[in-house]
Formats: C-alpha cells, sequence, structure tokens
C-alpha cells in the first residue's frame, strides 16, 4: 500500500480507497462490515461515502450506507485511523433529502442540514473531506453529447457563497478539508481563486471517473492536478464493472449492476465500449494478466492520481481488486493501453 498526501493538506491517504455506494441496496451491513474489516487489515485508511448512497437513488434507503459506517465505526473504534469522506448533493430534484425543500441546493441551509445529517449517521463528530457531489450551476459531465452546451442558470449558488459556507463548518471542526466531484476544470480553479483572494477553504480533490474507458480527465484537470496540488480521487476504475469483462459478449450475469438496475451506467454500455474493452483484454491477456488488474493498475500508475475508489459486491471481488494493484506497470504495457486509446478514444465519456 501507498500514502500520499491528499492535496496540499497534511492527511496520508492510501493509493486505494474503499468505495461504498453499493451498501444498503446490493450489500446487506454485515457484508459491508466484512468489507471494512478486510480493506482495513489491507493497509487501507481512506473510505468513500455519500449521503445520497446507496445507488440507484431512492428515498427508502438513502442515508443507509453512511448508517452502516457508523455502526461499524461505533463497534470497533480507531476513529482516527480511518479518512472518512462523504459528500453532500449538488442541485436535483429528490424531494426526500431535505424535509423543508423538494429541490437540494448548495446553500447554507441545506449543507449545513445535510453534513449533520451525516454526522448522525456516520455516529462521527467530524469528517476528514466534505465533497460538493456535484455542482450547483448546470454542466454538461452527465449529458449525452460529447460537446459542450452553455446554460444558464440566474438562481444557482455561487461557489463562492458555498465555499463560505464550508469555511464555517471547518471553523467549526466539523469539516477538515473540503473537495468537489463531478467538476469541470473552470470549476475547480475558480474555486481555487475564492480560496486564495477571500481566504476560503481550499479544494484539496477533485472526485471524477477516470479510466480505460474515459480518459478525459486527461485534458485539462490533470495539469491542475499537477500544478496546484489538488488531489485526483479516480472514481469507476473498473468502469462500473465493465472493464471486468463481464458484460462481454451480451453477458448479464445474474446479480451484476446492468441486469439488476437496466440503464444504470450506461455510459459504460455499447459497441465502442464492447471493441475498446475487447481489446485491452487482449493486451492484459498477452502478458498474463487479466483485465481487472490492467485496469485497475493503469489507474493506479498516473501521477496524477492519489487514490482510486473501489468498490465491490462480494469480498471475494474486493480481494481481486486489490491484490491487482500489485501488478507491475511495465513501459510494453503503457504502450499497448496508448496504442488501444488512440484507435478507441474515450468511448465512455
Amino acid at each position: 500500500m501507498r500514502y500520499e498526501n491528499l492535496g496540499r493538506s497534511n492527511i496520508k491517504v492510501s493509493n486505494i480507497c474503499l468505495g461504498t455506494m453499493t451498501w444498503g441496496q446490493q450489500n446487506t451491513e454485515a457484508e459491508a462490515w466484512e468489507q471494512m474489516d478486510y480493506a482495513v487489515a489491507s493497509g487501507i485508511n481512506f473510505f468513500d461515502t455519500a449521503e445520497l448512497y446507496p445507488v440507484p437513488r431512492k428515498a427508502e434507503t438513502q442515508g443507509l450506507t453512511e448508517a452502516y459506517i457508523g455502526s461499524w465505526l461505533e463497534a470497533r473504534g480507531g476513529r482516527d485511523k480511518v479518512v472518512l469522506g462523504t459528500k453532500v448533493v449538488g442541485r436535483g430534484d429528490g424531494d426526500w433529502f431535505r424535509p423543508f425543500s423538494d429541490t437540494t441546493r448548495l446553500n447554507r441551509e441545506q449543507i449545513t442540514y445535510a453534513l449533520e445529517q451525516s454526522l448522525r449517521r456516520l455516529k462521527t463528530d467530524y469528517v476528514d473531506l466534505y465533497q460538493l457531489h456535484w455542482p450547483d450551476r448546470p454542466i454538461n459531465l452527465f449529458a449525452d453529447s460529447r460537446g459542450y452546451v452553455h446554460r444558464e442558470a440566474p438562481d444557482s449558488i455561487p461557489l463562492e457563497e458555498t465555499l463560505q459556507v464550508l469555511g464555517d463548518l471547518v471553523t467549526q471542526g466539523k469539516i477538515r478539508h473540503v473537495g468537489v466531484s463531478n467538476e469541470t476544470s473552470w470549476g475547480v480553479m475558480k474555486a481555487l481563486h475564492h480560496s486564495e483572494t477571500a481566504k476560503l477553504p481550499r479544494v484539496q480533490s477533485v472526485q471524477n471517473a477516470y479510466n480505460l474507458l474515459n480518459r478525459l480527465y486527461e485534458q485539462g484537470l490533470a495539469e491542475i492536478s499537477a500544478r496546484e496540488g489538488v488531489s485526483l480521487l479516480a472514481y469507476s476504475p473498473l468502469g462500473g464493472g465493465a472493464l471486468s469483462g463481464k458484460y462481454l459478449g451480451g453477458a448479464l450475469p445474474t446479480g451484476s449492476r446492468q441486469q439488476l438496475f437496466p440503464g444504470f451506467a450506461s455510459r459504460y454500455q455499447g459497441t465502442a465500449v464492447e471493441q475498446a474493452i475487447g481489446k485491452y483484454k487482449r493486451l492484459a491477456e498477452d502478458h498474463g494478466l487479466t483485465v481487472v488488474q490492467l485496469a485497475q493498475k493503469f489507474v493506479d500508475s498516473r501521477p496524477f492520481v492519489t487514490s482510486s475508489i473501489i468498490g465491490a459486491t462480494t469480498l471475494s471481488q474486493l480481494q481481486e481488486n486489490i491484490a491487482a494493484f500489485e501488478v507491475p506497470w511495465t513501459p510494453e504495457l503503457e504502450t499497448g493501453v496508448n496504442r488501444i486509446h488512440l484507435e478507441n478514444p474515450d468511448p465512455a465519456p
């Protein structure tokens, strides 16, 4: 296990972060505890969760993931040994998140309420990293189009205002550091600008999708990570499980995410995705690896990635994912993945 600073903070996080978004939907509380026990025993000190989890989001299960982590922390102790990150939802229509609003927003009232609820479920007085799950302003990050369409929302909560709220919560000791998620280059740089000019909390990390099927982070955001010391916490290193190869040839394993929730993570489906995965699978096999090992180690080998967020629905999957990080990354693998990337660029943006 490797440990690096989270952004420019003095917090050291493992290069593997335990993802938790299936707990409470695909995983029971007992299975969640089993995964946390194994992760900590393996040297992982970094957990990532969110008030929204588990996914797919719905009122009946919202908050269960944090509650499972809280019960484990209460039983096991050692809160100071775990770097705990959670997230507050951005602008959205989930009317079950707030008893006083049909729309979630990143304003003072809602962030303060959301954090208090997360702390209660997590059974802790503070979180090490509090992240904006997505912005309050409209963005194209989840759009079907690859192009940019500028959209304005005159009532969007200004990023500076959101950071002021987070700054007050840092002062109160309820948050140690701040991060963003599903964010653009403009959003990260704007946040850094506000931190420098208005003495607001510095964004230490950005949590975006990054994998062999989606390398868009390299176009702009990677330079920000390198020059500004903002850590990438890469989510979906296996492309929603697609880079395990289990969906190739139209396969739909029982209990898999695509079988249980058709249309969920649809970006990782389609002909272009399947063609690319087939090539990566052959490359891995040519070097005596599984495609899981190739995909996980590719993300881990990027200099701008501080931690890869891995999730699993079974303990055996978690064990396989953690073991994949021990594979050496060679110049031959680098050449091979870049060749395929040029042939099949970002089929799952």
